[in-house]
C-alpha cells in the first residue's frame, strides 16, 4: 500500500521555538500586517494544526495557527469555531484570546505553501503568562476547571448559532475504531496480551454508553481538548485556549479530555475529583453520568493512543509519550477490574 504523507511534513525540519518557514512569515506578514511588518514567526507547537507566534520587533503581537488541509473542512467550520470564541467572551466571565481579523476584514486568511497547499490561517492575540501544564501540582486547578467547562456548556445549551455556523461531529467511531479521525490505537506498537486488553477495555466502555440513554449522554458544543495544556496562566487568572477541536459531542467527553495524558498519574483521581467538584458548583452529575465520564475517559485514553500513531513526538513532553502505551494498558486493566475507579476513588 502506497504511504500517503501527511501536509504536516512540510514543518518537520522546523523545531519549536525555530524560525518559521518564509512561506509562512511572509505570508503572515501580508494578511495582518500589510507587508510592513518584519514579523519575527516562531514555531509553538505542531499537531492537527501548525501554530506560531508572532514577534514584532521582539514583542509577542499573537499567535497564528495554520489548519491542516483538509482536516476541518471548509472556511465556514473555521469561522464558525472563531464565532463561538467571540460569543463566549461577551457572554461569559471565560477568559479567551480575541480573534485578529486580518487587513482585509476577514476572520479566514489563506496562505500558500511551496507545494501549492492552501492553508487556511486564523490569528488570536497574544497571551502573557505560562502554560499551566507546566506547573508541577495540577491537581488544585482541576476545579476551576471543571467549573469553567460546565460554564461553556451552559452557554452552548442557550447559545442562537449564527446562520451557516458548522462544526464537526466527536462520534464513538470518530474516537476509536478503524476510521478514528486521530488514529486507530491498534496500530500502535502492543503486545498481544497488552493488545487484548485494550480490546476487552474498549469493548466493555462502548457498552457502558450503549445502555445509557440521551438524557445521560448529553450531546452539544464542546471544547473537546480543555487540558492543562490549553489553558494560559498568569497569577490566579486562567484562559482557554484551542478551541480547533471544539465541535458536537457528549458533554461529559469534556472531563474526559480534560485528564489527557494523566489517567495513568498517581494524582489522577485526585484530578478527577476535583474537576468534578469544580464542574458540580455550576451543574451537579447523576451516577449514571459518572459512569459515562469514566467510559468516556477509557475511550479518550484509547484515543490519544492512536493520536500518537500520527503525531511528532515532540508534540508531547517527553514523559507524557514514553508513559503513553504503557499508561495506556495500566489504565485499561483498572477499568476492566473497576469501571468506576477513576470517579469514585
Amino acid at each position: 500500500m502506497e504511504q500517503v504523507t501527511s501536509p504536516m511534513a512540510i514543518f518537520d525540519a522546523v523545531q519549536r521555538g525555530g524560525a518559521a518557514p518564509d512561506w509562512v512569515r511572509d505570508g503572515v506578514d501580508r494578511a495582518w500586517l500589510g507587508g510592513n511588518g518584519h514579523p519575527d514567526v516562531r514555531l509553538i507547537a505542531v499537531s492537527e494544526n501548525a501554530t506560531f507566534r508572532v514577534l514584532i520587533d521582539g514583542v509577542p503581537s499573537m499567535v497564528v495557527r495554520l489548519s491542516q488541509p483538509g482536516y476541518v473542512g471548509d472556511p465556514a467550520n473555521v469561522r464558525s469555531e472563531l464565532q463561538w470564541i467571540e460569543a463566549i467572551a461577551a457572554e461569559t466571565a471565560i477568559d479567551t484570546p480575541a480573534p485578529i481579523r486580518g487587513t482585509n476584514g476577514e476572520l479566514v486568511q489563506f496562505l500558500t505553501s511551496p507545494d501549492g497547499r492552501e492553508w487556511m490561517t486564523v490569528a488570536f492575540e497574544f497571551v502573557t503568562g505560562r502554560i499551566l501544564e507546566e506547573d508541577t501540582d495540577l491537581v488544585p486547578y482541576f476545579a476551576p476547571i471543571g467549573a469553567a467547562t460546565a460554564v461553556l456548556h451552559q452557554h452552548a445549551r442557550g447559545w442562537t448559532k449564527p446562520a451557516g455556523f458548522v462544526r464537526f461531529d466527536w462520534t464513538l467511531d470518530d474516537m476509536v475504531g478503524e476510521n478514528a479521525r486521530w488514529g486507530s490505537w491498534e496500530r500502535a506498537a502492543l503486545t498481544d496480551a497488552d493488545r487484548e486488553v485494550l480490546r476487552r477495555a474498549q469493548t466493555q466502555a462502548l457498552g457502558v454508553l450503549a445502555d445509557l440513554g440521551p438524557a445521560v449522554l448529553e450531546r452539544g458544543l464542546i471544547h473537546a481538548d480543555l487540558r492543562p495544556s490549553n489553558i494560559m496562566i498568569e497569577g490566579d487568572a486562567l484562559t482557554i485556549i484551542d478551541f480547533d477541536d471544539s465541535g458536537f459531542g457528549f458533554y461529559l467527553y469534556d472531563f474526559a479530555a480534560a485528564l489527557t495524558f494523566y489517567e495513568h498519574l498517581p494524582e489522577a483521581t485526585r484530578m478527577a475529583a476535583s474537576w468534578l467538584e469544580g464542574y458540580a458548583q455550576v451543574s451537579p452529575l447523576t451516577r449514571p453520568q459518572l459512569e459515562a465520564a469514566a467510559a468516556l475517559s477509557q475511550i479518550r485514553r484509547l484515543t490519544m493512543l492512536g493520536w500518537s500513531t500520527t503525531h511528532r513526538e515532540d508534540s508531547l513532553p517527553p514523559d507524557l509519550w514514553n508513559a503513553n502505551l504503557p499508561g495506556t494498558v495500566e489504565v485499561s486493566a483498572r477499568y476492566l477490574q473497576t469501571p468506576l475507579w477513576l470517579v469514585e476513588a
